[in-house]
């Protein structure tokens, strides 16, 4: 059930509706030093995935990096109530039902994974407040709604809304994640930050994985900045 493509980094990716789209959701389980699990993005929880994550460890955080990741993470408290659940800037006033760390996601990683993730707040999208990951080990750029990769593969539906949105077939933002870029300086400031990571690999929350060629791809996503 889950794919892995590190030693200490797996993914599942699941059948997935929001707003009506079939728009796919993709969880990352990252193994940290010490043998404790980082989790991205929850999904849909089945007793079968509970079984497959108990087999590589404990779940210690959780994260939710994007303001609209709300989704799955109610169930996902309810079993892991001893994990530590991590929101995007100014998410947790929108969700007091749920329960985050006092301090929200930054740029500054936390030390429980500071050894193998570097992080970045994207700015000037303040309804999204994405953060976004590399896992420094394998050379993987971690997104949640910053940009999609939809392509071969995906619903009829949803292949004709993103040609007509222009987002089909390679990586970019939504047309929704462009009107959300309140400060266009800002979002380059933070593509530029990013760029200068060392990554190869995209790890999308919908879409396709790009295994090799991510840098150029995210340049060429955002160079309408």
């Amino acid at each position: 059930m889950l794919t892995p493509i590190h030693p200490d980094l797996f993914v599942r990716s699941v059948p997935y509706r929001a707003m009506g789209m079939p728009i796919d959701r993709q969880l990352v389980v990252s193994r940290l030093p010490g043998g404790s699990l980082w989790l991205q993005s929850p999904i849909p929880w089945t007793q079968a995935l509970r079984s497959e994550v108990a087999k590589l460890g404990e779940v210690r955080h959780v994260m939710a990096a994007s303001r609209y990741h709300d989704e799955c993470l109610k169930e996902f408290q309810a079993e892991y109530p001893a994990a530590t659940f991590h929101a995007a800037p100014g998410f947790a006033a929108v969700r007091p039902d749920l329960r985050f760390a006092a301090e929200p996601l930054s740029d500054i990683p936390h030390p429980d994974w500071a050894a193998v993730f570097s992080q970045h707040h994207v700015r000037g999208m303040p309804r999204i407040n994405e953060v976004v990951f590399l896992h420094r080990p394998s050379r993987s750029l971690i997104l949640s709604d910053l940009a999609f990769n939809f392509g071969h593969g995906s619903h009829w539906l949803l292949a004709l809304l993103m040609r007509l949105d222009g987002a089909w077939g390679r990586l970019s933002p939504s047309r929704f994640g462009k009107s959300q870029m309140k400060d266009r300086a800002a979002v380059r400031a933070s593509i530029d930050a990013i760029l200068a990571w060392d990554f190869d690999r995209i790890i999308v929350g919908h879409g396709h994985n790009i295994e090799t060629g991510g840098k150029a791809a995210l340049r060429a996503a955002f160079a309408f900045l």
